[in-house]
């Protein structure tokens, strides 16, 4: 059995990895990119901002490795970072391990305990929802969808998510403002993806998607493939429900903890 990771790198590398570690091949194929901002002078300005927020929420781990790389140097700039008030918000593991690795303190870290039954918005509500007052600002640290042309695409996350999020803390009376950190896009493929994600359709392979999105830029790079007999594995109920919708034939779910998507991915081998 192949596994087709298509998280982004480098963690598409890792995972690809640690399964190989575990016994079983492992084809790399991310179907999003992401990168810095042309202009990034929001972001800074928000980090000047820091300490009037109740709260900092990040969508992702790429929010935080590209919010933290604009971190101002308060000798330069003559202003205070966060002050220990602020509080970091994440919905799952591997957003919350950046955050520490960047150096917030585990005691300003609000995230989903890891026995939670899923990691995401709604889940970091019910964590949240008890401390949030009126007149609360929440800073909520994102990415923008872009075209290949550079022109901003739908949100993919409307309606859902931190979306979902935001009405919430608004209809407690909170103040939410957005930045955006950084910007992710579909993969650019020459004939040898395409050949191989071909293949990959038809051969019993496995695809791994962590991202809802990820499965509309496949659409996009293979238009009109038949994909009812491939198998999928996705890692929240939302893109198991997107992979369905483009039509693949099995389809299965866990939470995204590596031990978890092993463990069901093997259940069925």
């Amino acid at each position: 059995m192949r596994i087709i990771v298509t998280r982004v790198q480098p963690q598409a590398q890792h995972w690809a990895e640690r399964f190989a570690a575990s016994g079983h091949e492992a084809m790399v194929l991310p179907l999003i990119e992401v990168r810095g901002l042309p202009d990034a002078s929001a972001v800074r300005a928000a980090w000047l901002q820091l300490p009037s927020y109740a709260a900092a929420m990040f969508v992702s781990r790429h929010a935080v490795d590209f919010f933290f790389q604009q971190k101002p140097e308060p000798v330069l700039v003559g202003s205070p970072l966060p002050e220990p008030s602020t509080r970091f918000w994440s919905t799952g593991p591997g957003t919350a391990k950046a955050l520490l690795a960047h150096g917030v303190a585990q005691a300003l870290l609000d995230t989903p305990a890891e026995q939670a039954g899923q990691f995401d918005s709604e889940a970091l509500w019910h964590l949240v929802h008890a401390r949030v007052r009126p007149g609360d600002k929440v800073l909520i640290v994102r990415g923008d969808s872009v075209a290949s042309d550079g022109s901003t695409t739908a949100d993919p996350d409307a309606g859902v998510g931190r979306e979902w999020l935001a009405e919430r803390l608004r209809q407690a009376g909170a103040q939410v403002d957005f930045v955006v950190a950084y910007q992710r896009g579909a993969p650019i493929w020459g004939e040898q993806q395409r050949e191989l994600a071909r293949n990959a359709a038809s051969d019993g392979s496995v695809w791994l998607f962590s991202s809802a999105e990820a499965l509309g830029h496949l659409q996009g790079l293979l238009p009109g493939q038949d994909w009812s007999t491939t198998r999928a594995h996705a890692t929240h109920p939302r893109i198991a429900a997107a992979a369905r919708g483009l039509g693949f034939g099995v389809v299965t779910q866990s939470r995204p903890t590596w031990e978890e998507v092993l463990a069901s991915i093997e259940f069925v081998r």
